[in-house]
């Protein structure tokens, strides 16, 4: 900390009593289950919870751990909100980076106010920002996370899901490698929901459809956003309200346009398309695409050595371990997608 800016000191310090706060808040699952006070959809959704973290361990036979094993009640719907910030001349994550932990495109915040506060003032210093909320993250097993009323929010298969997701961070983490792990994870969260439920070849089936039809959509948005990219750089706007002003003119002539062909070629209702029912700029693309890049990618591979879900995660170990052990100066995504 003797080592970081007075800013990233309070940042610390705040987002470490946040932490606190969650871990001392927690009471045990048998008690909550007990307690006449806590709704019954929710008493079973802990129940359902319970089972998605025995399956999971279960299936990549690891010892369990003592994670979700609480309950914490939170005041709002998330637990925490993302500031993404980006210049408005480009589309680029600013990253933040800190002691042991490395580097990070975005600042996550327990409280929303101070999220809020902090993206006024990258705002004054001529950034763009993205605030997004989270209903659940972990903590890599450095600490006992708790399931969190958040979470209550999903239906069964979305909750499946997102435990999957968080429970594979404990058992696989690259560092400074954000795009790599929550790609990977939700990879996995997927895969794994499909087997958990049993789904029949029909189900996977429209799923799978559904999938395709969202990562077609989604790289149709990735070629907008290069596209946008390029015309920043082929020329770039000398003032935040010359930004707005050429992203304003894009989203209207080619951005919009664009999606609306796409999700009408897809057989998707305008109402039903989420790239044109959410708000766009330069920290939001950057965020979309943090989160998106690789999907396919990570399917495309598995596909290709013709490995289970188990088995292509013993590789994924295998090459991280190779990865470490040599002297690649590139990244570890870049490094395991060749």
């Amino acid at each position: 900390m003797l080592l970081t800016s007075c800013a990233k000191v309070g940042y610390v310090f705040e987002q470490g009593v946040g932490q606190f706060s969650l871990l001392m808040n927690g009471e045990d699952n048998e008690d909550v289950l007990k307690d006449p006070n806590v709704k019954e959809e929710h008493k079973e959704k802990i129940r359902e919870i319970e089972k998605y973290k025995k399956y999971f361990y279960e299936y990549f036979d690891r010892k369990s751990t003592d994670i979700y094993s609480e309950t914490t009640m939170l005041e709002g719907d998330a637990v925490t909100y993302l500031v993404i910030s980006s210049p408005f001349h480009k589309i680029e994550a600013q990253k933040e980076c800190f002691l042991f932990v490395g580097c990070f495109p975005y600042l996550g915040f327990f409280k929303k106010e101070s999220a809020k506060e902090y993206a006024r003032d990258q705002e004054e210093d001529g950034m763009v920002t993205y605030i997004r909320p989270v209903y659940a993250y972990s903590t890599l097993g450095n600490f006992e996370d708790k399931i969190l009323s958040s979470f209550f929010h999903y239906d069964d298969i979305g909750l499946a899901e997102l435990v999957f997701h968080e429970l594979f961070h404990t058992i696989f983490f690259a560092k400074d490698e954000v795009d790599l792990n929550e790609n990977l994870a939700n990879y996995f969260g997927q895969e794994m929901v499909l087997d958990y439920f049993k789904m029949t070849e029909e189900q996977i089936k429209t799923r799978k459809e559904k999938r395709q039809k969202n990562s077609e959509l989604s790289q149709e948005i990735v070629i907008q956003a290069k596209a946008l990219q390029e015309k920043y750089k082929m020329a770039p706007p000398k003032s935040r309200k010359e930004g707005e002003k050429v992203l304003k003119d894009f989203m209207e002539n080619s951005f919009n346009p664009s999606i609306k062909k796409k999700c009408s070629k897809l057989g998707i209702e305008e109402k039903r398309c989420f790239a044109l029912n959410r708000e766009w700029n330069n920290a939001s693309l950057a965020a979309f695409l943090t989160y998106e890049k690789s999907m396919d990618k990570i399917h495309q591979l598995r596909s290709s050595k013709g490995l289970s879900l188990k088995e292509f995660f013993g590789y994924i170990e295998g090459e991280y371990e190779a990865y470490r052990n040599s002297t690649s100066k590139e990244s570890f995504e870049t490094w395991f997608i060749k």
